[in-house]
């Protein structure tokens, strides 16, 4: 079971649940984006709320394992993402936390009061571009996705000597050995 910080449980006590995600980004620059209204400091960094945060996904909960995939659209008007995206950021970190704002009107941000909710890497990014707004469309998978995964392992002497050349058990195969069974009674 899931323990909050008392401020959290007060909140979430409360009939008024106000939240705010924050993203962080970990391409070739790290970038830390929120969907509150105001920046925020969160852990040392500074999240803005200026930094293009179009859409995301809610989370969701699974009861099985699987390939769960988590969307973030950013808008891109000076091609930010474009340029990162040309340099790689395919398997790169992606983080999303949730945060709750008190009575008061200010955010929680401290350590225990801010709940990670997707930790996965980038799978496939792409833009958008209709010429009213450029979309960067990032979707990232779970550490799970590796479970997608095929691996194939060649049952020869050369795809063995690819793994370990000092590994002989496959020395044989291929080779012309004879090999006389009986079969039966003897």
């Amino acid at each position: 079971m899931r323990t909050f910080s008392s401020s959290v449980q007060t909140v979430l006590n409360s009939d008024n649940i106000q939240f705010f995600f924050l993203i962080k980004l970990s391409f070739a620059s790290t970038y830390y984006l929120t969907s509150l209204s105001s920046d925020v400091v969160y852990d040392g960094n500074t999240y803005i709320s200026d930094g293009g945060l179009y859409e995301f996904d809610s989370p969701s909960f699974s009861t099985v394992v699987d390939r769960e995939s988590y969307k973030i659209v950013i808008a891109d008007q000076v091609d930010t993402m474009l340029n990162e995206f040309r340099f790689g950021v395919v398997g790169k970190d992606i983080e999303v936390s949730v945060g709750f704002i008190d009575a008061s009107g200010a955010p929680l941000t401290d350590l225990g009061d801010v709940i990670a909710i997707y930790k996965g890497y980038v799978d496939s990014p792409s833009t958008t571009n209709d010429f009213q707004e450029k979309l960067a469309l990032i979707e990232g998978t779970s550490p799970m996705a590796d479970l997608d995964g095929v691996n194939d392992f060649l049952s020869s002497r050369d795809g063995m000597d690819q793994r370990s050349a000092l590994d002989v058990s496959f020395d044989n195969i291929f080779k012309g050995n004879e090999i006389e069974v009986k079969w039966g009674k003897v």
